[in-house]
């Protein structure tokens, strides 16, 4: 068995971004309702909408519409949807307190720094670029067409390949339940965030590796495990 030295080498970082970078909700449930609203179909309050997020537009918008709606119908509300929020979501988007900081402190400190969503790529550029000027995002990745979203690997690898660095060298940052699954199906370690969309006691029972509740105390991890055990098995 060889051993290879990661001493220097700096952990890969691999935020989620809703729920996790930013509060999208307000913005998110104005869309989803307003595609509802012009279908003629109920809306729903923010709270409700909360639980819908996570798993992709597609998912938010067959848990918001009627368990009936066919897919022409679900087809349109997406539509709808997309329109509305590229026009609108920089109204209702707020970066976390502390997120920008925290950013900041781990690009100065030489952290590799990606973004794994499931909102749509164009989405997801578009936000990560306009609210994150002063960060050097070495991946920013959303929901492709035909790329398997998370909880799948694929994205996370992806990533983790692109940046040099094994799935072992690499952590996914998120707020949800199927962010620690993520990590889990790439072999990376986990870290759950307590300020977004899932509650504590989910991602306890979820099995994160660590859980923060603010984000300076990320910077109170110890974000380079291989350097605390010195070596790594091939």
């Amino acid at each position: 068995m060889r051993f290879r030295q990661f001493r220097g080498v700096k952990h890969g970082l691999i935020f989620d971004l809703d729920g996790t970078l930013v509060d999208s909700l307000q913005g998110i449930a104005a869309s989803l309702n307003h595609a509802l609203a012009l279908s003629g179909l109920p809306v729903h309050s923010q709270e409700v909408v909360r639980g819908f997020i996570g798993n992709g537009v597609k998912i938010l918008i067959r848990r918001g519409s009627p368990a009936d709606a066919d897919d022409a119908l679900l087809d349109t509300i997406e539509r709808d949807f997309k329109a509305h929020y590229d026009l609108t979501w920089q109204t209702g988007t707020i970066i976390y307190p502390g997120i920008t900081d925290l950013l900041e402190s781990l690009q100065s400190r030489g952290y590799p720094l990606a973004v794994l969503s499931n909102k749509p790529h164009p989405f997801t550029v578009a936000m990560v670029s306009r609210l994150f000027p002063s960060v050097r995002f070495s991946v920013v990745l959303g929901q492709r067409p035909g790329i398997p979203h998370k909880p799948d690997p694929a994205g996370a690898l992806e990533i983790s390949d692109a940046l040099g660095l094994s799935p072992a060298e690499c952590s996914v940052i998120g707020d949800s339940t199927m962010d620690i699954e993520t990590a889990r199906n790439a072999g990376m370690r986990a870290i759950a965030v307590t300020w977004g969309f899932h509650d504590r006691e989910r991602l306890l029972a979820a099995g994160a590796d660590q859980l923060v509740d603010a984000p300076e105390e990320l910077l109170d991890l110890n974000l380079n495990p291989a350097e605390t055990a010195g070596t790594h098995s091939d």
